[in-house]
């Protein structure tokens, strides 16, 4: 075939660059792979999850049989992917919805990564294998109720007694699996003001987690706020490797990255329902995919999620070679959820009155995407990280 016959080839509304191209076959199997459990698992059910405020539990351990709980890390029962793969895996699960990929998020980065990271080897044979194969659930402790993008500034205190145990007092707010995790990796500032990483196991008496209700987003997902009173843990139950807020920001980098690839799932699986509602949906004789208008504003959603793949793709090319600094990760945590959200809100608007159902996904989509705009750092927040990477000022408080 000649190159002026390959131009002459169709281009895909679904893959309009050919990211598919600049991906290798292992990286494709697993992308395919959990876009096909999501579309057998999540997807038919996920609106009355939504609608009724839950998630089921088994889906962790069907995420922990597909490899999916902690897959970046190596050993220990985890598979051992790359950051793309890694990646990939985030944009299918947040297709589906974005508590679903929270649930592996917070597993994966933020409970079993510290561990992993900064724990003892007794540590992660105790813990590791039984929260990558699904067994148990993991929940992950930095915001407080008076302390959120303000992390250091926390409440929540570790006292070490006599014989080496230590006692934790305080609170943690808007904890996703916080009311069906087995563990906490919970931080707090300890009696020399460092801030420590504590293995909590949830059933250890003074530990509560209480539901969160009312939630207008995320509704498929478990969040609770966890109270610590007396909680007394054995010497060992401290992480280590860390004594600073370098521990849990770097869990949270890890997180972040993940999302740079998840909203772009949010925003590709908005942009397709768009695109078939205009094909199917009449009006004035024909179908409003003829629309000028119409065709304007599926267009600039078909831009908005190649351009945030294409970003999330190079991050992760990034991670995998090393050379991926935190500030960059904030860069497409930042911008690709607020696209994402302009996607989810024109793809809402462009289906009319049907769109603020739940037989759609737009508006699903576009509620969850509030929360993800706001948690692993406000976009305000990553504004002032790149403002300080650009000029050397660091502008909080």
């Amino acid at each position: 075939m000649s190159h002026a016959d390959t131009h002459r080839l169709p281009l895909d509304p679904h893959d309009f660059l050919a990211l598919d191209s600049l991906l290798d076959d292992q990286e494709r199997l697993i992308r395919d792979t959990v876009r096909e459990w999501v579309a057998n698992e999540v997807t038919p059910h996920v609106g009355e999850w939504f609608e009724s405020a839950t998630l089921p539990r088994e889906l962790g351990k069907q995420m922990g049989d597909l490899g999916l709980l902690g897959m970046h890390l190596e050993g220990y029962g985890c598979a051992g992917t790359s950051a793309v793969e890694y990646g990939l895996a985030a944009m299918e699960l947040e297709a589906g919805d974005s508590g679903v990929r929270s649930y592996m998020s917070v597993q994966g980065s933020l409970a079993m990564f510290p561990i992993w990271k900064y724990g003892s080897e007794e540590q992660k044979q105790q813990w590791l294998p039984g929260l990558a194969a699904g067994d148990l659930v993991g929940c992950f402790g930095l915001t407080e109720p008076d302390s959120g993008s303000d992390a250091a500034n926390m409440r929540t205190t570790a006292k070490q007694q006599p014989n080496g145990d230590w006692v934790l007092n305080g609170a943690k707010m808007w904890i996703t699996n916080g009311t069906i995790a087995d563990v906490a990796v919970v931080w707090a500032r300890a009696d020399d003001g460092t801030i420590r990483g504590f293995i909590v196991p949830t059933d250890t008496p003074g530990f509560q987690a209480n539901k969160i209700t009312h939630k207008m987003s995320l509704r498929a997902s478990h969040t609770a706020e966890l109270a610590f009173d007396d909680v007394r843990l054995p010497a060992d139950a401290v992480l280590p490797g860390v004594a600073s807020m370098r521990g849990p920001l770097s869990c949270l980098s890890e997180a972040r990255f993940g999302i740079a690839f998840g909203a772009i799932g949010a925003a590709r699986a908005c942009y397709e329902a768009a695109l078939q509602y205009a094909q199917e949906r009449e009006a004035f004789g024909g179908p409003i995919a003829r629309f000028q208008l119409t065709q304007q504003r599926l267009v600039e959603m078909l831009v908005k999620v190649n351009k945030g793949a294409l970003l999330a793709l190079h991050l992760g090319r990034l991670k995998d070679e090393g050379r991926l600094a935190p500030a960059q990760v904030s860069f497409g945590k930042m911008d690709n959820v607020r696209e994402a959200m302009w996607v989810a809100r024109e793809a809402r608007s462009l289906m009319g009155g049907n769109g603020i159902t739940l037989e759609y996904v737009p508006i699903r989509h576009m509620l969850n995407l509030e929360s993800v705009y706001t948690y692993e750092g406000t976009n305000e927040i990553h504004q002032l990280i790149l403002g300080q990477a650009i000029t050397g000022h660091a502008a909080f408080g």
